[in-house]
């Protein structure tokens, strides 16, 4: 597929008018004490958020946490010492990795929420003597 020039120019146009309305990054640090990444945005405000909740960087120890590049064009934050990189705009809206990973985070979440009804459908499964067990089938 062909491109002119005048379709680059377009498309150039149109990034950089994105680029000028997008919150982008202009520092990023790890506070060790809150366990917490700033992000201050071209805004003048600043985001924070818990590396544990976040694809790629659950798990991560402090020292790996501490380098932090941000992208040229302050849209996205790298953790070369992780080889994880998250991009700010859907961080902002509140999308923390994969939809598979977020949907097996919040699955989490749910399988472990304690409900009086659970607790009692827990009770009424034990007495009938739990869950059944699997039955491997013949290969």
């Amino acid at each position: 597929m062909k491109v002119t020039r005048y379709e680059f120019e377009t498309a150039t146009r149109r990034a950089a008018a994105r680029l000028r309305k997008s919150p982008r990054a202009t520092h990023v640090r790890y506070e060790r004490k809150t366990d917490r990444v700033v992000v201050g945005l071209n805004t003048g405000i600043e985001m924070a958020f818990r590396p544990s909740a976040v694809q790629g960087l659950k798990g991560a120890k402090p020292d790996q946490l501490n380098a932090i590049e941000i992208s040229p064009s302050g849209l996205g934050i790298h953790f070369p010492k992780l080889d994880a990189d998250v991009y700010l705009p859907a961080l902002l809206e509140g999308v923390r990795g994969s939809k598979r990973w977020m949907a097996a985070e919040l699955g989490k979440i749910g399988g472990s929420a304690s409900t009086e009804a659970k607790v009692a459908a827990a009770r009424r499964n034990g007495k009938l003597g739990g869950r059944p067990k699997k039955i491997k089938e013949p290969a």
